[in-house]
């Protein structure tokens, strides 16, 4: 039986669909992939859309679809030909998903959470488990999905201390919804108490799937062939965020960017020829943005060289790394990176992607998404702290300039990502064994809606 706190959201969640679409039409003026198959949010969906026994991955934005791809990838390994239905919550998400698809899979989005879109959602796929990534705990599809018995699980699963404070003010809906889940697995021992704090039956502590992201060889082998031909160390400020764009832009004018160069004294050390001495780099976390980034740019002196329009830029460009899918490239090219979203109080971004490319790393003060594996960085020497951009700056000029410290730094880095290996294995592992010890689900879809699955399926 629905409890009083669960049919009161589900009535929220349906009065709100209206906003709903009026926001996903402002989002799709800018981005169109949000324009894409809308009904399906609302639990609509194309009939070529159907098979039984899935196993569901929700990833609902980049950085989740990118981990559920190591999840995905481990999953085939140890179970080859699993049926994956992919969905997703954003179009960047969805755009990098169908990346991930291969015969027999299917990608749609998530249902919004209201009683109707998410039973029909259930109706349509009966999903033999359904694997939640990082921190999307939706309350009616979790009651849904433990009313009708199929496992529902939180993977790679994370929770800081401010989205805690978040769901303690929500508790009357978060702890039931986190306590039904069937299984739960933290990244780190401070994830799962808090999680555990919250009701969550925390399996284990099986790490950070990203971890087991084995860098784009291609991308690192384009990287090292730019590199021959770049006449300067380069650094680059990377996933960066709305507003550290220009803190970025305000500590490079700071030390004489853009400038006229003064004349040069013996014995006279001029920190502005030091940063002219630098190729900068931006590459914004968003997409959507990159656009906006290029004018910023221009609006504060800069000369600006596109990655997509342009070659090497010239040493008075200010490069943009405005293609999506390169980071790999862009870290095999820097000699330093600044970690986007630590400069304001975004908590941070990935950082192990730069440290499996063997990228040293300076970090922002705001960390808090990533708080353990930035102090596991820290310790391990692969990357160092500072207070604010022009720190920064700073410290990037000084690694730039020492080939020794910097060296150490990159081994570190490799060593760092390297050590922290596995997570995925054991995730996979999980996830197929609790699927296994699953009883079916029988489909509620319209009769002969489905056919018999070709595809190998979890049974």
């Amino acid at each position: 039986m629905r409890s009083l706190s669960l049919r009161l959201y589900g009535v929220l969640t349906s009065l709100a669909q209206p906003l709903v679409r009026r926001k996903l039409r402002k989002r799709a003026v800018a981005e169109p992939g949000y324009a894409v198959a809308v009904e399906e949010r609302f639990g609509q969906y194309d009939a070529a859309a159907v098979g039984t026994g899935w196993c569901w991955v929700h990833a609902v934005s980049l950085g989740e679809t990118r981990a559920a791809g190591i999840l995905i990838t481990e999953l085939r390994r140890q179970h080859p030909g699993v049926p994956i239905l992919l969905t997703h919550g954003t179009a960047t998400g969805r755009e990098e998903g169908a990346k991930l698809l291969e015969p027999g899979d299917l990608q749609v989005w998530q249902p919004w959470d209201t009683p109707k879109a998410v039973a029909r959602f259930l109706d349509r796929f009966s999903p033999r488990i359904g694997v939640l990534m990082e921190t999307e705990v939706w309350p009616e599809m979790v009651a849904a999905c433990a009313q009708r018995r199929i496992p529902l699980v939180l993977a790679n699963a994370r929770l800081n201390e401010r989205s805690l404070a978040s769901a303690e003010r929500l508790g009357w809906l978060a702890r039931p919804a986190y306590a039904s889940l069937t299984a739960v697995w933290a990244q780190t021992e401070a994830d799962s108490h808090r999680l555990v704090s919250l009701g969550a039956k925390v399996e284990g502590v099986y790490g950070n799937l990203k971890f087991d992201a084995a860098p784009d060889p291609r991308q690192l082998a384009a990287a090292s062939q730019f590199r021959a031909h770049l006449p300067r160390p380069l650094v680059v400020l990377a996933s960066s965020r709305d507003g550290e764009e220009q803190l970025f832009l305000d500590a490079l004018k700071h030390f004489g960017a853009g400038a006229p160069l003064p004349p040069e004294q013996p014995g006279v050390h001029s920190i502005a020829r030091q940063v002219a001495s630098v190729q900068w780099m931006m590459v914004p976390r968003h997409p959507q943005r990159f656009d906006e980034v290029a004018a910023l740019i221009e609006a504060n002196g800069f000369p600006v060289a596109r990655r997509s329009t342009a070659g090497a830029p010239t040493q008075e460009e200010i490069w943009l790394g405005d293609s999506v899918g390169e980071m790999t490239l862009y870290y095999g090219l820097a000699d330093v990176a600044l970690l986007g979203g630590s400069f304001e109080a975004f908590g941070g971004q990935n950082l192990i992607e730069g440290a499996a490319c063997g990228c040293p790393m300076i970090l922002g003060p705001s960390t808090f998404n990533f708080a353990e594996v930035a102090e596991l960085s820290l310790a391990a020497g692969a990357a160092v702290r500072v207070q604010g951009m022009t720190q920064a700056i700073t410290a990037a000029l000084a690694l730039v300039s020492d080939a020794t410290r910097r060296g150490a730094m990159v081994e570190a880095a490799k060593a760092f990502a390297s050590t922290n290996r596995g997570a995925a294995q054991r995730t996979a592992a999980a996830v197929l064994a609790l699927a296994e010890s699953a009883e079916p689900v029988a489909s509620a879809a319209e009769p002969g809606a489905l056919e018999e699955r070709a595809e190998p399926s979890l049974d």
